[in-house]
């Protein structure tokens, strides 16, 4: 039977902590638990659970708090695990089984990665496949009968365990902090940001940032936007955060220089509904209504899957009940559209 160290990183985490370990000690061989500064009482909780308690001074890198709490572990897999994660009754059973049959060449495991609605986070998925468990120390093979070589990809396996991720609050402030440290100006010039990095900004400002967050974030986008070496890809990310910051901002001319922008790119759903948004506010919902069936039928998100989906629906119904009240001759039919596409937002 394979066996499990548990390594978490933390900090203030008290309100989640109990329930997390309480989903996985039957899972787990040994528990690893790295506080990066709480205030609380994190690190009494986790004392019940493990001698295993250690202390590292957070850097704003959560690669490296990581790295020293992987440092600690002894077991053969290492599970990489949040305090906000849950494993159920079903899915603990799953990986028992799991550690009964994980052949010795698996390297990494893949599991399911659940968001609840109950539990909105900055995630932008109900369900996503992921690496949770790795292999501590990796053995090197060589494959090929002829012209040998060492194998460097990771023999992954996916399974079907599900991870609960039920977080009481969002971090995105803290995210943001880093991000915005990730591109400080270097002898006066930004840092650039990775594709995943630039996207991972990007998406979550969209999911939960606010107008300071954009606001913060704008010059960054701005200088990458001009670099002509951008794909396409993140120079419609940048159009969205600059789009979305103009129209808080109140700067409307540069709102439509943005969404311009990107319908010369490609047009996406965030647009849309930026633009949906715009007329609605405006009063002008037959035009709203264009824009709103653009972001859920004509176009597809890039960074905000409910924007192509549930959002657009959500405001159609808004658009037409107010249709509804404000020309009495159409108010059935106009009625009637807001419930089907109620209906429509329900079920995407």
């Amino acid at each position: 039977m394979a066996t499990i160290s548990l390594c978490m990183i933390v900090k203030n985490e008290e309100k989640v902590l109990k329930r997390c370990l309480d989903s996985f000690r039957a899972v787990a061989d040994e528990i690893v638990i790295v506080d990066t500064g709480s205030l609380d009482s994190t690190k009494e909780i986790a004392a019940a659970y493990t001698d295993k308690v250690y202390d590292f001074k957070w850097v704003d890198d959560f690669s490296e708090a990581r790295n020293f709490a992987f440092s600690k572990t002894s077991m053969e897999y290492i599970y990489s695990a949040d305090a906000d994660e849950v494993l159920d009754e079903e899915n603990a059973k799953k990986f028992l089984a799991l550690k009964e049959a994980l052949l010795p060449e698996v390297e990494i495991v893949q599991m399911l990665y659940v968001n609840r609605h109950s539990y909105r986070t900055t995630e932008n998925f109900e369900k996503d496949l992921r690496p949770k468990l790795y292999r501590r120390v990796r053995k090197f093979t060589w494959i090929d009968p002829v012209h040998e070589t060492v194998r460097l990809d990771p023999v992954v396996f996916d399974s079907d365990i599900e991870i609960l991720h039920m977080p009481e609050e969002h971090h995105h402030k803290r995210d943001f902090g880093i991000f915005l440290k990730m591109t400080e100006a270097l002898d006066g010039e930004m840092k650039p940001l990775s594709k995943k990095m630039h996207h991972m900004y990007a998406q979550e400002l969209m999911l939960s940032g606010d107008a300071k967050d954009f606001a913060a974030a704008a010059p960054y986008f701005e200088n990458a936007f001009r670099d002509t070496a951008l794909d396409r890809d993140m120079r419609t990310e940048c159009c969205c955060v600059l789009a979305k910051n103009a129209a808080a901002s109140g700067k409307t001319e540069e709102f439509f220089k943005w969404c311009l922008k990107n319908i010369s790119i490609e047009p996406c759903s965030e647009i849309c509904m930026e633009l949906g948004h715009h007329y609605f506010d405006m009063g002008d919902y037959e035009e709203a209504s264009i824009w709103f069936l653009n972001a859920a039928q004509e176009t597809k998100p890039a960074l905000k899957a409910d924007a192509g989906g549930r959002d657009a629906y959500d405001m159609l119904a808004h658009v037409y009940e107010k249709i509804a009240g404000n020309y009495p001759d159409i108010k059935e039919q106009a009625l009637k559209m807001a419930t089907e596409y109620k209906l429509k937002g329900s079920h995407v």
